[in-house]
């Protein structure tokens, strides 16, 4: 831990004395307090990866950078208004900063939309220059839309930015939250274990702004040759022979050891790279999607440093297709297990990425079909692939009765079983959705597809051929009741015919005057209980599709 903060600490250094990173003159760090927090990383949970790398990070910031921090989440479960600016900001906070997120309790929700007006408010954004740092490892739990929000923020801000950490987040949960930063003009950074968000939070808290030019000096007569402007201009490419690359890869810089292993961090840059390295050893690795390489560096004061770095890596696209000539799946899942790696990465709908060459493990499920390929990939090739899955598309509604009123109330529930019943007798379930317009994506066989409509349940066998778009309607025969109990305490649906011991099968029950529910054409008995355990009975007739008002009293 020792080494991970000199490391830290180091390139917090580095950016204030470079144009690394651009920040606000004053800033509020908003840190996701919610019970989420507790999930682990590498056995450690992520509320004390957060609080350990605020410390080691805040530590680097000078006295007089004026820094306020807010918490949600942290005092009650399940509130949406529990937000709180606990340190104002203020120069000289870097340690009450610190003091706050160690106290901080992690039980609540996650109202970040509202966290981070409140932060922008509490910065006087719509006067002064202004930053806000969201650090959160889930989505919005109240109802907010963050991605608005950016854009309002943003037209009313004097010059206002909103810069994400996404903390263990899923590359598409990412996205749900990456419109705040983008919106605002600010940063969207991934952070998947406690390396990734230290140096997350090195580029948005430590980072300081940008000094101002000096004036230009006197022209100075002719001298001895200047001493290079850069003394380090590496390269990648992704084979031997092949063109550099100059989007989307990145440089991640440490100091080396005297045993040549990695030592302090020292930078990470993104892009074609021009800079300069002081003297001394450095191991240098280059990135790009999945694909990765490194080289050993020695600078020398007054040498240029051109090296090539080769990743020995490929381009795979992906198109998961449902079935033959069907448009790409937005919301199909691609795993890909690729050379070396231990837990497999998953993108989702078209996927474009950079791999290490050889032969991958590709996945694909959309609903509840998968399929599963083997793809070779050679260094420097692009490889763009249809994946078919082979599944039929299904909606499914229920119908109080054969072409009449579609049921759309909010106790609609569907089940899909297989059509083959197991040895016991009873059948594998497949998938299940709730309400009207149920989808269901369903490799080709035979099913049984059960309705549910309150207390009416039906079920309708069909098949799925691959490819094919269809939907399943079945009619549950069944009424709405709607009964009346003045003053009762408890409403109860009985059959109306009893069994042989002289009971009646209760059917469904409300605690409350009112109660309405479908039910299947039949007799029915229906009694009301009193606080004073008097009781009522009256007797009821339900046709399909038709509404039957009963008042008991």
């Amino acid at each position: 831990m020792a080494g991970l903060a000199r490391s830290i600490v180091a390139a917090a250094l580095l950016l204030w004395t470079t144009t690394l990173g651009l920040a606000a003159d004053r800033v509020v760090i908003v840190l996701d307090a919610s019970g989420s927090m507790w999930a682990q990383i590498d056995g450690k949970p992520k509320l004390e990866i957060a609080r350990e790398s605020l410390r080691t990070v805040l530590q680097s910031v000078p006295a007089d950078k004026e820094i306020g921090f807010m918490a949600y989440g942290h005092r009650e479960k399940g509130s949406c208004e529990d937000i709180e600016l606990i340190v104002p900001p203020q120069a000289g906070s870097a340690a009450a900063v610190s003091t706050a997120a160690d106290r901080l309790k992690f039980i609540g929700k996650t109202p970040l939309t509202s966290a981070v007006r409140q932060a922008a408010e509490a910065l006087k954004y719509t006067e002064d220059k202004a930053t806000v740092i969201l650090i959160t490892d889930g989505l919005e739990t109240c109802k907010g839309d963050p991605c608005a929000l950016g854009k309002e923020l943003r037209a009313a801000g004097v010059d206002f930015t909103v810069n994400v950490v996404g903390f263990g987040l899923t590359a598409d949960e990412g996205k749900q939250v990456a419109c705040l930063a983008d919106n605002t003009g600010g940063k969207y950074i991934q952070a998947s274990d406690e390396k990734a968000l230290q140096d997350a939070l090195v580029e948005t808290i430590a980072a300081a702004p940008a000094p101002a030019p000096e004036p230009a000096p006197a022209p100075q007569p002719a001298a001895t040759p200047e001493k290079p402007e850069f003394n380090f201009m590496p390269a990648v490419v992704l084979a031997e022979g092949g063109d550099p690359v100059s989007d989307g890869n990145s440089w991640e810089i440490y100091k080396a050891k005297s045993d040549g292993t990695r030592g302090d961090y020292v930078a990470t840059e993104y892009g074609a790279l021009k800079g300069n390295l002081e003297p001394g050893d450095y191991t240098v690795v280059a990135r790009l999607g999945e694909a990765s390489t490194e080289q050993k560096l020695t600078v020398e004061a007054g040498q240029v440093y051109k090296p090539l770095f080769v990743l020995d890596g490929g381009t795979l696209i992906i198109h998961p297709r449902p079935s033959e000539g069907a448009d790409v799946a937005d919301g199909a899942a691609v795993v890909i297990a690729y050379p070396g790696v231990d837990m497999p990465a998953t993108y989702y709908g078209d996927t474009k990425v950079v791999l290490p060459a050889g032969d991958q493990k590709v996945t694909v499920r959309i609903g509840q079909g998968e399929v599963t390929e083997t793809i070779p990939l050679a260094a420097g090739k692009v490889v763009d692939k249809d994946i078919v899955v082979g599944v039929g598309h299904v909606v499914a509604n229920a119908y109080y009765t054969a072409g009449g009123d579609k049921a759309d109330g909010s106790g609609i529930g569907f089940k899909v079983f297989k059509a083959r019943k197991k040895i016991d007798g009873t059948r594998q379930e497949v998938a299940y959705a709730y309400g009207p317009d149920s989808k269901f994506d369903l490799p080709p066989d035979d099913y049984v597809l059960t309705a549910t409509v309150d207390l009416a349940v039906v079920e309708q066998p069909f098949s799925v051929k691959a490819g094919e778009h269809q939907d399943v309607k079945i009619a549950v025969n069944a009424g709405v009741l709607a009964i009346t109990a003045p003053g009762a305490s408890k409403i109860e649906i009985f059959d109306a015919k009893k069994d042989i011991d002289g009971n009646r099968k209760s059917l469904g029950y409300a605690f409350d005057e009112k109660y309405q529910a479908a039910l299947p054409a039949g007799d029915y008995a229906v009694v009301s209980e009193k606080l004073d355990n008097s009781s009522k009975e009256s007797t009821v007739t339900i046709k399909a599709g038709e509404r039957a008002e009963l008042t008991v009293q």
